[in-house]
């Protein structure tokens, strides 16, 4: 049997992307196949994904545009979701099978270099997802290489949307996109666990600790979320002249937080970029 969409990559972004397309019905399982060259983690996808195939590589005449199913998918194409060092040879092996149309969650391998390693005039869309995808809460930036159409486009953003919400840019503001998302929930990790073991230190039990900064958090990116006003406007709302929130935020102004957080995204971005030089 072919498929319409082959997963190259059973890690956690390729298999949080299956998860989410197999839930939201974009996919059924028996369209969908994974290449994952590990036995054991095809055994774990099996477990996880009873009715979805694993084969360890691609083979030529997997992927085919054929049913219902390929005419509400428009058109056939791999997701590539693999380490960045193995990118290109996978692409290679791809090309070879018939592959022509391919979404890449790597990062820091650029769109031309894939394009070269399948052959050809492929249609290559980089997308650069942040890891709240596991849990279906995440954010993406996509960008269309030289033979990509707005329906490549819109495929794109169908399958990530399953996971995460979408935005469309150019190319080279993918390495910003890195600093910004790709990198920040580790950052919002380390703030987590600064203000949790603040808490302990005050008296509080680590586990009350943790659920007033976990609720906090999401509380906050809620209110940033639905009420559509500005950080600066909402933290002014809770800063009251005098108050212990200006208390505490001035010291955090003294430390130059602000600008400690404005320099980590521009080191990321720097790093992203010197990943395809």
């Amino acid at each position: 049997m072919t498929a319409s969409l082959l997963v190259v990559g059973g890690g956690k972004m390729g298999s949080a992307l299956l998860g989410g397309l197999l839930r939201s019905g974009w996919a059924k399982a028996e369209h969908v196949v994974v290449v994952e060259p590990l036995e054991a983690r095809r055994r774990e996808l099996a477990a996880e994904f009873p009715d979805v195939r694993t084969v360890p590589a691609p083979q030529p005449g997997l992927l085919s545009a054929g049913g219902a199913e390929a005419e509400r998918l428009r058109l056939p194409g791999a997701i590539l979701a693999v380490k960045p060092d193995v990118a290109e040879g996978a692409c290679r092996t791809l090309g070879a099978t018939g592959v022509t149309r391919l979404l890449s969650i790597v990062a820091g391998v650029p769109s031309p270099r894939l394009e070269a390693a399948l052959g050809g005039e492929p249609v290559v869309i980089r997308a650069m997802p942040n890891t709240p995808a596991l849990v279906g809460a995440g954010v993406t930036a996509i960008a269309g290489g030289s033979f990509a159409t707005s329906q490549d486009l819109a495929w794109a953003e169908h399958i990530l949307s399953a996971v995460s919400t979408v935005v469309r840019l150019s190319e080279r503001l993918l390495d910003p996109v890195t600093g910004v998302s790709g990198s920040g929930p580790a950052y919002f990790f380390l703030v987590a666990e600064a203000m949790i073991e603040a808490g302990v230190q005050m008296g509080l039990a680590h586990d009350v600790s943790r659920t007033l900064v976990v609720q906090t958090m999401l509380g906050a990116a809620r209110m940033l979320d639905e009420t559509g006003q500005e950080p600066e406007a909402l933290r002014s709302m809770v800063t009251s002249p005098g108050g212990t929130t200006a208390a505490a935020v001035r010291v955090l102004e003294a430390k130059a937080v602000r600008s400690a957080f404005m320099e980590a995204v521009a080191a990321a971005t720097e790093r992203a970029r010197n990943l395809h030089r």
